[in-house]
């Protein structure tokens, strides 16, 4: 399993860099007709514009800080160096390859990819300059800029592309990328070995290369738009069918990013340097660091030791930020939705009526808005509130009713024993529940036992220190219920990847496979809205997982940092090359 989900309850969670899970997602489809410029306005999702960003708790316009002498002095001395928070990543700093969320952070500052997204989902150029699509909807052509370099000066070119394809459709693949899904043409006969070479990728010439795909799909060019690896490094010892020693090179990236790995220190920090050979140019800032020591976040911005980190959306947080004097502060709202993953092996999960019965006897509202301060919303379906495919209509909104949870378990043969723990077939209704250890696991905590113990469920929750050791219990399988949060989305499509990455693999639906594809198979944004809708309503009463909450954030930072910008779709991934400490 590749887990590209985000722990909801992460002390450092200090915003997503990634485009998404698989490093690139966007929602995107070219006109119809050659010579689509990259950028151009020739789509009809790419001039959608999402929802309005609701406001974060009593913040609805950036705060500037009003009194940088405050800044405390280890901050002051820093002048070539930006410290941010990061929950600690695995090491796994290859694309395609990365074991978590965190892992990608660390490999957006050290990879560029072909096309980019901006701040309302538009897919924008980066190492390509432009792109053609087909009439027909099926055939890519990218045109990457002139003199691209990785990091070590060697050249970037489109045989770099076409191995970084071509590998993702090798047997042996097991990552978490979707770029398969897409159905190049001739990938699975390159896939299963009847093929040397995959028949739709086609090197024209070393600054150009087009792709074909079987079928046309919605989320296609920025699928292919993603990172490029370098064959010379990263292909210098493949052999179709073993894709093992990839993994000795994690730890030492080869990237065209903005940054270079500097040195991985685990569970303390991440050191990067400004790579001189990135496209744009070399970053403003020459040093770059993760912190990932556990700690108190507060404690790191009050004294200087972080120049970046997030918060609830809170009056009190926001208040206590303002009174720093020293900090610059966002309102933001991130394209993710939280969610508990459910273990669809077992028994008792198996039934969608006790999967409702859950959902209505938690209260959600206690959990992620009230205990939040209002820095929360809920959520029931897999996608954001600024999404262009986000809907309530025909949605159930699951209000807190434990007699209508208490009904289904009836209905579902759950009966309350003796010891006042429902049972069936001799076994009791036990959830393992998992989670990372802070202050909003410790509320959910308190709050399910109350709820689950009235509903004659016992609740057995474990909680971890970190990220990966949780991982790795979800990876054995030895739970019910585990807290988790999507990367950001920019593709309705994306709010589903759970379901095609290796996380879940017991949701077997005939339904919603047709519906899925139906959805990518039309480069119509109405079209696209109305199946997305009747996927919504689907998983709102199936709940293969259930919906937890939505986020309101605030990013507060060093008022030294200049051109810092947020992104609802890559974070920070657009502005960091060009912030400069003043």
């Amino acid at each position: 399993m590749r887990k590209n989900a985000i722990v909801i309850t992460s002390l450092l969670l200090t915003g997503s860099l990634l485009l998404s899970a698989c490093a690139n997602n966007s929602n995107n489809e070219s006109s119809s007709g050659n010579n689509a410029a990259a950028g151009s306005n020739s789509t009809n999702v790419e001039t959608t514009t999402p929802a309005e960003t609701v406001p974060a708790g009593a913040l609805s316009e950036p705060f500037t800080a009003t009194d940088l002498s405050k800044l405390p002095a280890v901050a002051q001395k820093r002048t070539d160096t930006i410290i941010v928070g990061l929950t600690d990543p695995s090491g796994a700093f290859t694309p395609y390859f990365q074991q978590s969320g965190y892992d990608g952070n660390v490999s957006s500052l050290l990879y560029a990819s072909l096309v980019t997204v901006d701040d309302k989902g538009v897919p924008t150029p980066e190492l390509a300059e432009s792109w053609d699509v087909s009439d027909d909807q099926l055939t890519y052509t990218f045109h990457l800029r002139k003199d691209l370099k990785f990091s070590d000066g060697s050249p970037l070119t489109a045989d770099d592309v076409a191995f970084t394809w071509t590998i993702q459709y090798d047997k042996s693949y097991d990552g978490s990328s979707q770029l398969p899904s897409l159905n190049v043409k001739g990938g699975k006969a390159y896939k299963d070995g009847s093929s040397t070479a995959i028949e739709g990728i086609k090197v024209i010439d070393p600054q150009t290369i087009s792709v074909t795909l079987e079928q046309p799909n919605a989320t296609a060019l920025v699928q292919l738009g993603s990172n490029v690896l370098s064959k010379a490094y990263y292909g210098k010892d493949y052999k179709f069918g073993d894709l093992e020693y990839i993994k000795k090179l994690h730890e030492k990236p080869l990237g065209d990013g903005p940054y270079k790995l500097e040195k991985f220190i685990p569970g303390q920090e991440v050191r990067f340097v400004a790579n001189e050979n990135y496209f744009k140019g070399k970053p403003k800032t020459e040093h770059f660091i993760y912190k990932t020591t556990e700690g108190d976040v507060w404690q790191f911005v009050e004294t200087g030791e972080v120049d970046y980190a997030s918060f609830s959306a809170t009056d009190e947080n926001i208040e206590k930020l303002k009174a720093l004097g020293f900090v610059n502060i966002i309102p933001y709202t991130p394209s993710t939705y939280g969610y508990l993953q459910v273990n669809l092996k077992h028994e008792q999960l198996k039934d969608k009526l006790v999967r409702q019965a859950i959902v209505y006897g938690l209260d959600r509202q206690s959990i992620y808005v009230d205990a939040a301060q209002g820095a929360g919303s809920i959520a029931n379906i897999p996608a954001s509130p600024i999404s262009w495919s986000y809907t309530e209509e025909g949605i159930n909104p699951y209000k807190y009713d434990p007699e209508k949870a208490k009904q289904l378990l009836d209905e579902a043969g759950w009966t309350v024993g003796a010891d006042g723990i429902r049972e069936k077939d001799g076994k009791p209704l036990t959830i393992h529940y998992l989670g990372s250890k802070s202050k909003n696991t410790d509320i959910f905590i308190a709050v399910a036992k109350e709820n689950f113990e009235a509903l004659g469920i016992d609740f057995q929750p474990e909680v971890f220190a970190d990220f990966n050791s949780l991982v790795s219990k979800v990876e054995g399988g030895d739970y019910d219920l585990v807290s988790f949060s999507t990367s950001m989305l920019t593709d309705p499509a994306d709010g589903f990847m759970q379901f095609f990455d290796g996380e879940i693999t017991d949701y077997d639906n005939p339904k919603f496979l047709e519906l899925y594809n139906k959805a990518l198979a039309t480069t119509d944004i109405e079209a696209r809205k109305a199946v997305y809708k009747e996927l919504y309503q689907l998983f709102n009463d199936e709940l293969p997982i259930i919906f937890t909450s939505y986020k309101k954030t605030v990013y507060a930072y060093n008022g030294r940092i200049e051109n810092l910008s947020v992104s609802p779709f890559i974070g920070l991934a657009g502005s960091l090359p060009t912030w400069s400490l003043k």
